[in-house]
């Protein structure tokens, strides 16, 4: 059963967190704000926020600057992963990934699931890892941002979270860079 050790240290990591929406201003963005608040609540630091539009281009290039962005360890977007016309940020964000998380998507939908039954299946969340940064797209919604946090993300973002979490990986996540290079 996970649990906290309270024996270690917790490490604050760097997390930029990314809106994609035709219509949100900073002033209006309540998913964003969601995040903002639980990331930095929990000790972390918010490395960067943006807004911008359904363009997989635009999504692209956002989120491959924060990859090549050694202060960025975590993005974490909102928006986009529905299914109508705009919703592309699954599609302009997954061809980045090195490495998919599939369980990412299954532990959302379980969660989802709990709270709002089969409406989950309209939503493509996903996550993987690109640069040694973790990318997580989560829905637009203030209630989704909140379930992916405190169900998820709040636990893995945590060092002290046992009995395993991204934080301990993330010196290794980079290794087959570096395996080339040397």
């Amino acid at each position: 059963m996970s649990r906290i050790d309270t024996n270690r240290e917790f490490i604050p990591v760097s997390i930029a967190i990314l809106t994609v929406s035709d219509t949100r201003k900073p002033k209006d963005d309540k998913s964003g704000t969601t995040l903002v608040e639980r990331l930095q609540e929990a000790g972390h630091r918010l490395a960067d926020r943006d807004i911008v539009t359904d363009d997989v281009e635009a999504i692209q290039h956002r989120v491959q600057k924060w990859i090549d962005d050694a202060a960025v360890d975590v993005i974490i977007t909102t928006g986009g992963t529905g299914f109508t016309g705009r919703d592309v940020t699954p599609d302009a964000l997954e061809p980045l990934f090195e490495k998919r998380m599939d369980g990412f998507s299954i532990a959302f939908h379980t969660l989802s699931h709990a709270k709002i039954g089969t409406s989950t299946i309209q939503s493509r969340a996903t996550a993987g890892v690109a640069g040694a940064t973790f990318i997580f797209c989560l829905p637009g919604s203030p209630g989704a941002c909140r379930d992916a946090w405190d169900g998820i993300l709040g636990a893995q973002l945590d060092y002290r979270h046992r009995p395993c979490n991204f934080v301990e990986i993330m010196p290794r996540l980079d290794e087959h860079l570096r395996r080339g290079a040397g």
